[in-house]
């Protein structure tokens, strides 16, 4: 065995000391990360004319897009435009197809949804007239995993002579992995040895790495109320009643004794002081595509260190009257579902991410290891504890995993829900105050149109002595404009660098933010925004804005439009 380590050794050294010695590659934009964002970025700059490279550390594109995350979040749909419409444009073809139907009909599904989507309605409180109107256009917004997996391989297959495509290599988060010349990053170099060099660089991933190793100032956690003049950031006591526990529930390993210690997951510490800032970030999961379909469901295996005591609290909550189902199936075509957190215990895996935004990659794998043992013993504890109620452990044996998604991956799904990680502090911070139109920057290079959301981020123990969670906020807003200095640096930071995933933003402001389709088009404005810096000759933070907007607009982008106000429900 020894002498097999010596040797893999030995060959890693090899190979590592030949890709030193291999020039870099060079393109007109070099980016790194290929979710969503990454790739809408490559495909602009093809069709703008310019050579990219798509780097992206895993063996799969497309981030949770791909990952599992079919029932897109948006809110009004006609703020999205360009290449993420285009792709929601693509699912509705490609469903048009009978043969895409293998277990339903699209009749079948159409009037499903429609019945479910109406229910939702009057649960909500909601009419046709409140709710903000759509283009009737030939779009859709909930797909099968595979399905987005096969959109975006056609749609970079079509750019190909422009992008190349480069999965499996990690950023090197140790020192030299960003070489700059002043300002300026003129290279990046993997763990690999292998490095890309580049005029314009984009950090298209969900954790920030590069923007981070290029030295851009960041920020991790909330942010006080006071920081940005909001009412929604920081510690939320008070405010946080969905996703909460209804019921009184014990949070020490013995019942009623604290001197027992206390159960895992609990913040012991305390919450914090009501509205001020904090390096806790809101809760990851994974997004879960299940069927009730017999022959393609596979029932949920029990881990192989699987340890009780993490879902005593999840048992003793059912035990103390609360029998709601804890998860939120919603349902995409064939009879599969893309499957979120809900109620008091559920999916997210609170306070287990705090240090995953900055650790490194060891570090990581362990969380994200943690983070998927804990869904997968949750699920299994759900199908077949007997201090489960019945009702419930009917509804995680109806639905399973399905076998024909993530078959590399024995069909679990491959990205971790990394809701939040890094977040940009450029010359201007995206705020509370911009998703409620206080504040309409002049300059946008996009527009966001969801709740500001930010999951559950900590469980702590009241002094009554019971667990309570703390951080959901859910607020609705208007559609507003997201602004260009909120993808770009500091110029004393860096002149050559866009930050579409990871843009300068408030915790709170970015719960809005964070949704694929937004994530899409502002991919998209920051290869704009990185060609025109390019052909133009200068800085990013110098380019022309009224150009920008001029082609942004020229390629289908939505920049901007008024909305009626919201109704109070």
């Amino acid at each position: 065995m020894k002498r097999y380590r010596l040797i893999f050794a030995i060959l890693t050294a090899l190979t590592s000391a030949f890709a030193a010695q291999t020039p870099p590659a060079t393109f007109d934009v070099v980016i790194y990360g290929g979710t969503s964002a990454g790739i809408a970025s490559a495909i602009q700059v093809a069709r703008m004319g310019k050579t990219a490279v798509l780097i992206e550390p895993t063996q799969f594109l497309g981030g949770l897009t791909t990952g599992g995350l079919g029932a897109t979040d948006i809110g009004n749909k006609r703020a999205i435009g360009g290449v993420s419409r285009e792709f929601y444009g693509r699912v509705w073809q490609h469903y048009q197809q009978p043969e895409t139907w293998t277990r339903q009909t699209r009749e079948d599904y159409v009037s499903r949804r429609a019945a479910l989507v109406r229910l939702r309605e009057v649960a909500r409180g909601e009419t046709r007239q409140t709710r903000e109107a759509e283009p009737d256009e030939k779009t859709m917004w909930t797909f099968e995993p595979h399905v987005a997996t096969k959109i975006y391989d056609q749609m970079l297959h079509e750019v190909r002579e422009k992008v190349t495509v480069v999965k499996g290599e990690r950023l090197n988060l140790a020192r030299g992995g960003v070489v700059k010349q002043g300002a300026r990053i003129t290279r990046i170099v993997m763990e690999s040895g292998r490095s890309f060099e580049g005029k314009m660089f984009i950090d298209a991933t969900y954790e920030g790495d590069l923007l981070a190793k290029a030295g851009v100032s960041y920020h991790v956690g909330r942010e006080a109320n006071t920081v940005y003049g909001e009412t929604l950031n920081g510690v939320q006591v008070a405010h946080t009643v969905s996703h909460q526990f209804r019921k009184q529930v014990d949070p020490y390993i013995k019942a009623g004794d604290p001197k027992s210690g206390v159960l895992p997951g609990i913040n012991v510490d305390g919450p914090g002081e009501e509205f001020s800032g904090d390096r806790k970030v809101q809760a990851y999961n994974f997004r879960m595509c299940t069927t009730d379909v017999p022959e393609n469901r596979r029932a949920w295996e029990k881990p192989a260190n699987y340890d009780p005591q993490w879902f005593e609290l999840l048992l003793r909550n059912f035990e103390a009257g609360d029998d709601r189902v804890p998860w939120n199936p919603v349902w995409m075509p064939n009879r599969k579902t893309d499957t979120n957190n809900n109620y008091a215990i559920s999916t997210d895996f609170i306070g287990q991410n705090w240090d995953y935004p900055e650790a490194d990659y060891a570090t990581r794998a362990k969380i994200w290891r943690a983070h998927e043992d804990w869904q997968k013993g949750l699920m299994w504890t759900l199908a077949n504890n007997p201090r489960v109620p019945e009702k419930v452990r009917a509804e995680f044996q109806r639905l399973a995993l399905a076998k024909d998604e993530f078959t590399d991956n024995d069909n679990w799904p491959r990205q971790l829900y990394v809701r939040e990680a890094r977040r940009m502090i450029s010359d201007y911070v995206m705020t509370e105050k911009n998703c409620t139109r206080a504040e309409v920057v002049p300059d946008s290079v996009g527009m966001g149109a969801y709740n500001m959301d930010s999951h559950n981020i900590q469980r702590f123990i009241t002094k009554e002595g019971f667990v309570r969670n703390e951080g959901d906020v859910q607020v609705r807003v208007r559609p507003y404009p997201i602004s260009f200095r909120s993808i770009r640096p500091k110029a004393s930071d860096c002149t050559n660098l866009l930050a579409p995933t990871c843009l300068s933003s408030s915790h709170i402001a970015f719960g809005s933010i964070r949704m694929e389709p937004v994530f899409m088009v502002l991919g998209q404005s920051s290869a704009t925004a990185a060609v025109h810096a390019i052909e133009q000759g200068v800085d990013i933070q110098k380019i022309d804005p009224a150009k920008l907007q001029v082609r942004l607009e020229k390629d289908g982008q939505m920049l901007d439009f008024e909305s009626p106000p919201l109704v109070p429900r």
